[in-house]
């Protein structure tokens, strides 16, 4: 019964992350928050801790430029519940977010009791959705990828590079000069667990199957960006 509850909340606001943590811990029995402000730094957080049950992220802190990141979350760590309590109340934000996987879309603007409640059916298994989404249809323009992956090839791969975190542009470089998932955790002192979401979110946003192919587009645009 008093086994421990671990959140973390990656916000680049810190006084809205004091906030969430206490209706975590006030309303829903969590009993430790783990903070981050940036995508890498709660990429980081997060495999770092077995015990985290639920991880919010915001779509506007810096590192994240797409779903992709939360995609790569889920695919690495698919028991925990990732939700996204975001300011956009963007339906494009929305179903870009649903279409990585997420547990739930929680909009900031909702009341104290009401984002418990919401945090609260996701953690008993259900996907929560904006009422101002629930019900209605995608349009097939929508219900894909987000616009940043649309248009011709080399636009898209550029693009796409630009959006890289710092942490996944070191990790495709190392990468590009042949070096395994072990090595490269070593060389940037992280645990393999992190390098593999770096690795599963760089195949996302380059539109890769693995990493013989990740390296040919890294060796093809790393030098574009980094000269």
């Amino acid at each position: 019964m008093n086994a421990s509850r671990v959140a973390l909340i990656a916000d680049d606001d810190e006084f809205f992350r004091i906030a969430l943590g206490f209706i975590l811990k006030s309303k829903l029995q969590f009993t430790e928050i783990i903070d981050a402000g940036s995508l890498d730094e709660a990429v980081e957080r997060l495999s770092g801790r077995g015990d985290i049950l639920l991880a919010l992220f915001d779509l506007a802190m810096p590192g994240m430029q797409s779903a992709a990141s939360l995609a790569a979350v889920r695919d690495v760590h698919p028991e925990l519940k990732v939700v996204v309590v975001s300011a956009s109340s963007r339906r494009s934000d929305i179903l870009s977010a649903l279409t990585a996987g997420i547990n739930g879309y929680v909009p900031k603007g909702l009341g104290a009791t009401e984002l418990a409640e919401a945090l609260g059916a996701v953690l008993n298994g259900a996907v929560y959705v904006p009422p101002s989404i629930a019900g209605r249809a995608s349009p097939p323009e929508e219900a894909g990828v987000p616009p940043l992956v649309r248009g011709n090839q080399d636009e898209r791969s550029h693009r796409t590079i630009e959006f890289l975190t710092p942490r996944q542009r070191e990790v495709l470089l190392l990468l590009v000069q042949g070096l395994s998932n072990k090595e490269i955790a070593r060389k940037l002192n992280l645990g393999e667990g992190t390098v593999k979401i770096h690795m599963a979110a760089l195949f996302r946003s380059l539109r890769v199957r693995n990493r013989q192919e990740a390296a040919a587009a890294g060796a093809r645009l790393l030098p574009m960006t980094e000269s």
